[in-house]
């Protein structure tokens, strides 16, 4: 089985970044979905980017693209998503999850993932 644990959460103001990274024990096979997940208070979980790990394909959210970059380093067996041009509704709880059996057109659908990271906090001010 998978755990998965997150870092790299903080504050910082409009305009800058942080990169998260999700440390992931166990066994990450070509047929997993992994993604990151953010929730804001009072706010729907929502999918922001997500890598499919057999075809090495990567998706975004149209809010985040051109800003958000997921990656994964196999030999690390860490998820990353570096953070750029941050704005202040980017401010949420963000989780990582992970799925052994993808289906890629589901890849934003929270419930597919039965891994999740506990969250790491991220605050952006104007």
């Amino acid at each position: 089985q998978v755990q998965l644990m997150e870092s790299g959460g903080g504050s910082v103001q409009a305009g800058g970044s942080l990169r998260l990274s999700c440390a992931a024990s166990g066994y990450i096979g070509t047929n997993y979905c992994m993604a990151w997940f953010r929730q804001a208070p009072g706010k729907e979980r929502e999918g922001v980017a997500a890598i499919y790990i057999g075809g090495d394909s990567t998706y975004y959210v149209d809010s985040v693209k051109g800003r958000f970059t997921i990656s994964r380093d196999n030999t690390k067996n860490t998820l990353y998503l570096q953070m750029d041009s941050l704005k202040p509704e980017d401010t949420a709880m963000y989780y990582c999850a992970a799925v052994r059996s993808c289906t890629v057109v589901l890849r934003f659908v929270s419930y597919i993932y039965n891994y999740w990271g506990q969250g790491t906090q991220v605050t952006v001010s104007s």
